[in-house]
């Protein structure tokens, strides 16, 4: 049963290439608040691609993204400003800056923002710090830390500026399934704790299936599923199939 709920987010018949190259080909899908979406596709199906129509780094050939109900090109600069405010991004690789710190890297959308005093950043990458298990490590750098403490460390930078929307572009490439399991619940108890809005790209099936509300399968550029894990796992269709059971 689709979700009740108004759409955060909506796309209409989006359509993105890159020369001859087809990439995303009349992409219809709703966001709903409060929620975690899965998007899960092969690899080169535009799943990245189309995280990055939705924070603002890429515009669409065709088509049309509606925010709370409003068409992104009926924004104006400031109301677009605003929007972007309320978005946040966590990278494939954590993305962390090797040669400033852990409080550093964490403070660095803050400081960018120029809209926080010293005393006001040093609160909040604090208090971040200590919801992530991770205090103590201010004077650290990335080189110093694990893997999985990189993750938290970018999690924290992602959270730190209270988002509505958070994006995870492969939140656990390049981890051990323990590590992989915990980024996953780290994500999942934030969400449930600070009710964000979550969009997950996923190599993960089924272990994503356990943290999304929601999953949109991507398959040659077109949406050919959306809905809630348990209506994938019923589905007839032989691709989606393939999907769960890993063969694609």
């Amino acid at each position: 049963m689709e979700n009740q709920t108004t759409p955060l987010i909506e796309i209409k018949h989006m359509a993105k290439s890159f020369g001859s190259l087809e990439v995303l080909k009349d992409i219809n899908l709703t966001i709903h608040p409060s929620e975690i979406t899965a998007i899960i596709g092969k690899s080169g199906e535009g799943k990245s691609v189309l995280l990055k129509h939705i924070i603002g780094l890429l515009r669409p050939d065709a088509g049309q993204l509606i925010f709370a109900g409003k068409n992104l090109n009926d924004y104006s600069k400031a109301e677009y400003g605003e929007l972007k405010d309320k978005f946040s991004y966590m990278f494939q690789d954590s993305a962390l800056f090797d040669s400033m710190t852990v409080y550093e890297n964490i403070a660095l959308p803050l400081v960018e923002s120029h809209r926080f005093n010293k005393t006001e950043i040093k609160q909040r990458v604090q208090q971040r710090m200590q919801q992530l298990d991770i205090a103590g490590t201010d004077e650290q750098y990335p080189g110093q830390i694990s893997g999985g403490m990189k993750k938290r460390v970018a999690l924290a930078r992602a959270l730190v500026t209270d988002p509505e929307i958070i994006l995870f572009d492969e939140p656990t490439t390049g981890l051990d399934p323990i590590r992989k399991k915990s980024v996953h619940t780290m994500i999942s108890e934030y969400q449930q704790k600070l009710g964000f809005t979550g969009v997950v790209v996923s190599h993960e099936i089924p272990d994503i299936f356990s943290i999304a509300q929601r999953v949109v399968v991507l398959n040659e550029g077109e949406v050919i599923f959306q809905g809630s894990p348990a209506e994938l796992e019923q589905s007839s269709d032989p691709i989606i199939l393939s999907f769960i059971q890993g063969e694609l």
